[in-house]
C-alpha cells in the first residue's frame, strides 16, 4: 500500500498546506494511506483533528516521513529535513527549479524523484492540476484587494446628499490569470478598469469583462505569445512604443496592478520611477511580481513604498494571504495530478517516460538532475 506524507511548511510566512481533508479522504478512497506532519494545516485553519477524521495519521516529520513513497509540499523542503525517505520516492511539490538549483541537485543525490508542479505543461488533460493557474487566480484577487484597503479613497462612483464620489480608475499591466481575476474584482468593485498586455489575443478578453483594452497597434513585437501561453520578452521598437502609450495612461490611473512574469528570468520592468512620479499622490501600485525582482523600480517585498507620495505594495508570498482557499486549491491540483496517473493493479501512481507531463515536471530520477530546461 502506497504511503503519502504531507509536511509542515517551514519557509518563513508560507501558510499554505498540501492536502486538505478533503483530498485526504479522496486519496485514501483509492487505497493510499496518508500521514501529515503535526500542525501542518495550522496556517490554513485546519487542525491535526481534522486530518484525522478524514483517516489520517498526525505525527512527527520523522514517522511522517518513514516509508513514505510520495511526499507532498508546497514550496520545496530543505534536503536535509528528508533524512530518512526512501531512495525513489517522489516528492511533488512548487520547487522553484530556477531560483533553487542547487537545491535541485541535492534531491538528486538524496536518490528523490523531484516532480516541480509550476512545470506542469499548459495543456487541456492538465488544466486541473495547474498549480500556477489556481494560485495566480488568487493572487489576482488579492491584489485589488489590498490594493483597495491602502487607497485613502472608495472604489465605486457614489452619489450622495453631500456630493458625488468619483470612481476609481484600475489599471491591469499583464493579462494572464492573475490579471484577469484582477480585472473582474475591480470591476466588480466598481472602479473603471483598463488593461494592456503584449499578446493580441488578450485584447478580446479584457474587453469580454468590461475593460477598456489599452494596445500599441501597428508595431512588430505585439504578439508576445511564448511557450504554453506565456509572454515572451518584446522587440525594442515595441517596448519603446508601449513605454510611450503606458506613460500617457498610467498618469490618469488611482490603481495600477502589475502582473507580468517570464518564467525562469526575472521579472519585465514595466512601471520606471518616472512613471510613478506621473500619477496622483495617493495612487496606488501592486506588483504581483515583487518576489521575481518586480515589474515596478521601487518595489519591495512585504513593504509599503511611498515614491512620490504613491504607495507600492507587493508581497513575496501572496497566495498566503488566502490560505484556506489557496490550499484548498492547490491541494485539488496535487490530488488531480496523481490520480490520473494511478494505476489500480499496482496501487500507486506510475509516470510513464514519453508522458508530455512526466517529461515537464520530472527534474531529478537515478540519482541525476533529468529536465531538459535545467539541463539546457
Amino acid at each position: 500500500m502506497v504511503k503519502i506524507a504531507v509536511l509542515r511548511e517551514t519557509t518563513p510566512g508560507e501558510t499554505r498546506v498540501s492536502a486538505s481533508p478533503e483530498t485526504v479522504k479522496k486519496f485514501i478512497a483509492l487505497g493510499a494511506t496518508v500521514s501529515v506532519e503535526t500542525e501542518a494545516g495550522a496556517g490554513a485553519s485546519i487542525g491535526d483533528s481534522d486530518y484525522e477524521t478524514a483517516g489520517a495519521m498526525v505525527g512527527k516529520l520523522a514517522s511522517v516521513l518513514k516509508d513514505a513513497h510520495i511526499v507532498l509540499g508546497v514550496q520545496g523542503p530543505d534536503p536535509k529535513a528528508l533524512k530518512g525517505m526512501k531512495s525513489g520516492a517522489w516528492l511533488v511539490a512548487g520547487l522553484d527549479p530556477f531560483g533553487q538549483r542547487g537545491r535541485i541537485d541535492d534531491y538528486a543525490k538524496c536518490g528523490v524523484e523531484a516532480l516541480a508542479m509550476e512545470f506542469m505543461p499548459r495543456i487541456t488533460r492538465a488544466q486541473s492540476m495547474d498549480i500556477l493557474s489556481s494560485q495566480s487566480n488568487l493572487s489576482g484577487y488579492k491584489a485589488v484587494i489590498e490594493a483597495a484597503s491602502v487607497y485613502g479613497r472608495a472604489f465605486p462612483m457614489m452619489m450622495t446628499a453631500a456630493g458625488t464620489v468619483s470612481a476609481a480608475k484600475a489599471f491591469i499591466m499583464g493579462v494572464g490569470v492573475a490579471g484577469l481575476q484582477a480585472i473582474a474584482t475591480a470591476r466588480r468593485l466598481g472602479a473603471q478598469v483598463s488593461a494592456t498586455d503584449v499578446r493580441s489575443a488578450t485584447k478580446e478578453q479584457i474587453e469580454s469583462l468590461g475593460a477598456k483594452a489599452i494596445f500599441v497597434e501597428d508595431v512588430a513585437g505585439i504578439e508576445g505569445e511564448g511557450a504554453g501561453g506565456y509572454a515572451t520578452e518584446m522587440s525594442d521598437e515595441y517596448k519603446a512604443a508601449q513605454a510611450e502609450l503606458v506613460s500617457a495612461h498610467i498618469a490618469k490611473q488611482d490603481i495600477v496592478i502589475t502582473t507580468a512574469l517570464i518564467p525562469g528570468r526575472p521579472a519585465p520592468r514595466l512601471v520606471s520611477d518616472a512613471q510613478i512620479a506621473s500619477m496622483k499622490p495617493g495612487s496606488v501600485i501592486f506588483d504581483l511580481a515583487v518576489a521575481q525582482g518586480g515589474n515596478v523600480e521601487g518595489s519591495k517585498a512585504d513593504e509599503i513604498v511611498i515614491k512620490h507620495g504613491v504607495k507600492i505594495v507587493g508581497y513575496s508570498n501572496t497566495p498566503a494571504h488566502l490560505a484556506a482557499d489557496a490550499s484548498a486549491l492547490y491541494a485539488r491540483n496535487l490530488f488531480n495530478f496523481l490520480s490520473a496517473f494511478w494505476d489500480k493493479e499496482a496501487g500507486k501512481p506510475v509516470l510513464p517516460d514519453d508522458d508530455e507531463i512526466t517529461g515537464a515536471i520530472r527534474l531529478t530520477k537515478d540519482g541525476k538532475v533529468v529536465n531538459e530546461r535545467l539541463l539546457a
